[in-house]
């Protein structure tokens, strides 16, 4: 039988996936849940695990992610640099309006291309991109 905090670590660890996908040469990673202090390690491995293997033309379909805290925030900036410095980018897609409140909040439009849906983000890895 387990304990509370067990289970209760169990409920933690499930409220966050990512699902893997690729559309043409752009990896779509596919978020759903809560993003906070304790998802945001396995989101950074996530991402990494993709950097490392090559993959650096990133969309992140935001539709199913339901809270993020500065801890996943933090996430996104991280990576950031080193993918554009690679020539590559990571665009963020489909955040719901309440989502998208935070991101606003910290000037992430200014800092990534936020698109409605996921087929425009891929779309733009064929634009150049606008300084």
């Amino acid at each position: 039988m387990k304990r509370a905090s067990e289970e209760k670590r169990d409920r933690v660890t499930q409220s966050f996936q990512v699902a893997i996908s690729d559309i043409g040469a752009v990896r779509v990673m596919s978020i759903e849940g809560y993003l906070d202090a304790h998802t945001a390690p396995s989101f950074e491995s996530s991402i990494e695990n993709e950097i490392r293997s090559g993959k650096i033309r990133l969309v992140v379909d935001c539709a199913r992610l339901t809270y993020i805290s500065s801890a996943g925030l933090g996430v996104f900036m991280s990576f950031l640099e080193e993918v554009r410095e690679q020539g590559g980018d990571i665009k963020l897609a489909a955040i719901t309006p309440k989502v998208f409140q935070v991101f606003d909040v910290l000037g992430f439009p200014k800092l990534f291309d936020i698109t409605p849906a996921v087929k425009e983000a891929v779309e733009q890895f064929n634009r150049p991109r606008e300084s």
